[in-house]
């Protein structure tokens, strides 16, 4: 399953590289990962679909 999250660095929009849910602080989920491209981290809020 590929998510997709802006990266910031690239300016552009990529799949995630090893995504994983976490949940945050406040209980709401979010999905973090590394963009393919550029080895930078990755974070969208949101369950990963």
């Amino acid at each position: 399953m590929a998510v997709q999250a802006y990266c910031v660095k690239c300016k552009a929009k990529q799949e995630m590289k090893d995504p994983k849910q976490i949940k945050m602080k406040n209980g709401r989920p979010a999905t973090t990962g590394t963009c393919p491209v550029c080895g930078t981290k990755m974070f969208r809020i949101g369950a990963a679909k």
